[in-house]
């Protein structure tokens, strides 16, 4: 009976801060605290447990990234790179599109989402800025922002080492189901599915731009020699990027352990004790700049890990993986259907990482009680899980890109809609086709 009580509580819960998240009735920020609020008054979590949900060690990745993105702004590095973006692709808004589309979605396949957008997000703004006043609330600027969180998780499907819970999923099958997934088992799935992912997300917001689609501006990019803060910044922000592509050869070959938020939180250090060269004794970073970081994502995401953490305590998510059960007999294209569409919409409450935790072991269960290849399914829910589009707390890359300010949930909801089914259909066919 007690369980069942907590159990209501926790969909009720749920079902409140989804809707606020959507209305915005109160900022998203402030909604975001209500698990801190509620969630150990109700019992729904321990303090510990709700401590470790607002003290995530991707909120220490989040903040150090913010740090650095600052020190990219303040010394205008990511407009020397933006003027050579679009020195490349042109001026043309559909190129200007193409152009970040592929640069974020390519470099997402080796480093982190979360530190792809981090990069990226700096650069569009600055080319939203370089236009004039009254082209900066078009609707070129909301696709262009939302071409680098949706890019962005794209391609971090792409490798093995693209996203998190590629790798959480290999290490899950290799574990509990003797079954091992290469790096070139995921790549000849997880790559043309990317690209072509990549490619109808172009082709939908070139059409959505209309007549904006051929404008033209004189951004006066020109390229503009580097100054000496800029080159101290952009050295440290390389320093951190290698560690986060290269930390398990490092890990290899120089015996060193670390993960990504320690490399993040470094190059934030970094920030403050590095001179500019501007002045004798300024840093490149002072604390003062900080006011302008984004708090309230580091709010919004911890939210999201509280609330998913409150549904899997109180047996919410363990009664949706219940609902697997009663598909016995089904075949496998029905089963890799149903399942990619669960995960492309479940996820847009809960952690893409906690998505594939919690439930690739169901999964692997249910396969092997039907008798249905387990692989296929494995990664119809994992492919899915990285590619949610909706909401500012269905992954790393919309909680920054939705920070930036030039957002609003509904224009996320509007455009993530029509992704999310393309999404989970294009999973579906690729799965079949291919594994």
């Amino acid at each position: 009976m007690w369980e069942l009580h907590h159990f209501s509580l926790s969909l009720l819960l749920a079902g409140i801060i989804v809707l606020l998240w959507i209305t915005e009735w109160i900022p998203v920020y402030l909604t975001a605290l209500l698990p801190l609020l509620l969630a150990v008054p109700l019992g729904l979590l321990t303090p510990k447990e709700l401590a470790q949900c607002y003290g995530d060690a991707n909120i220490f990745l989040f903040f150090g990234g913010f740090v650095m993105a600052l020190a990219l702004e303040k010394w205008g590095v990511h407009e020397q790179i933006a003027r050579r973006i679009i020195a490349v692709v042109g001026d043309k808004k559909s190129n200007i599109l193409l152009g970040f589309m592929l640069s974020t979605g390519l470099i997402s396949m080796w480093i982190s989402n979360t530190a792809t957008a981090l990069m990226m997000l700096p650069m569009a703004i600055a080319v939203i800025e370089a236009m004039p006043p009254a082209h900066r609330q078009s609707r070129f600027s909301i696709l262009l922002m939302l071409s680098i969180a949706y890019s962005a998780n794209i391609g971090g499907i792409g490798t093995l080492i693209g996203s998190p819970p590629n790798t959480q999923m290999a290490s899950i099958l290799s574990e509990n189901f003797n079954t091992e997934i290469s790096f070139f088992d995921w790549l000849k799935i997880g790559m043309p599915l990317a690209l072509v992912l990549l490619f109808t997300m172009f082709g939908i917001f070139n059409y959505l731009l209309g007549k904006e689609r051929k404008d033209v501006h004189d951004l006066h990019f020109h390229t503009l020699p580097w100054t000496k803060a800029q080159k101290r910044v952009l050295w440290i922000f390389s320093v951190v990027a290698g560690l986060w592509i290269f930390r398990e050869l490092i890990g290899k070959y120089f015996g060193v352990t670390y993960r990504d938020e320690n490399a993040a939180i470094l190059g934030a250090i970094a920030m403050f004790l590095m001179p500019s060269g501007k002045a004798r004794k300024e840093k490149v970073l002072r604390w003062s700049d900080t006011e302008k970081l984004p708090w309230g994502i580091l709010l919004l995401f911890g939210g999201g890990l509280a609330l998913a953490a409150i549904l899997e305590k109180n047996g919410v998510l363990k009664y949706l993986a219940s609902s697997f059960t009663s598909f016995e007999g089904i075949g496998l294209v029905a089963a890799v259907g149903f399942i990619a569409f669960l995960a492309v919409f479940v996820t847009e409450v809960l952690s893409n990482l906690a998505m594939v935790t919690l439930f690739i072991p169901v999964v692997g269960v249910f396969a092997q009680q039907i008798g249905l290849p387990l692989v296929p399914l494995a990664m119809a829910l994992t492919l899915s899980a990285s590619l949610a589009f909706m909401m500012p707390v269905g992954t790393p890359p919309n909680a920054i890109v939705f920070g930036s300010g030039y957002l609003r949930i509904k224009d996320m909801m509007r455009y993530g809609f029509i992704l999310n089914i393309i999404s989970f259909i294009l999973v579906s066919v690729f799965v079949i086709l291919f594994l």
